[in-house]
């Protein structure tokens, strides 16, 4: 199939269509997975430090291209919570460390199995031969993520 200015050719159709299924996706999973009603720099430092463990405000700031005066903002709003700790740095008595709480990290399990509780409703759902075609796509997916 030959395709001119006013046809767009495969690619080119699958490209809006792809995004746009992955974005309702991804909003409908933080919907979904987001009881506590934490905006997305919360669950993004509550990411950081499970992943990472304890860092400070400003180690924390960098990594997530925040400023200081916004991430202490967010710290202290999470402290507040329950959901983080801090204690003094082991060699630099002039900084505090942050980490997760047991609080702040039963929140993360949580967030995390209400995701997986939707998308497996979800999929469940689907007829045998839709999961099928979407375990396919799955793994395209996959390969098209890769460098």
């Amino acid at each position: 199939m030959t395709t001119t200015p006013d046809t767009p050719s495969l690619p080119e159709t699958i490209v809006p269509a792809l995004t746009q299924a992955i974005g309702q996706i991804l909003r409908r999973l933080r919907q979904e997975a987001n009881p506590g009603g934490f905006n997305i720099s919360q669950i993004a430092v509550l990411s950081q430090l499970d992943e990472s463990g304890p860092m400070t405000s400003a180690d924390l700031a960098r990594t997530l291209a925040m400023t200081p005066q916004s991430m202490g903002a967010i710290l202290t709003g999470l402290e507040g919570w329950g959901l983080v700790g801090r204690a003094p740095h082991p060699r630099d008595g002039r900084q505090i460390l942050f980490s997760l709480s047991e609080r702040g990290r039963e929140a993360r399990r949580s967030r995390h199995m209400a995701k997986q509780d939707w998308l497996l409703a979800a999929i469940g759902a689907l007829d045998p031969d839709a999961q099928r075609t979407l375990l396919a796509a799955a793994a395209i997916l996959k390969d098209l993520s890769k460098p």
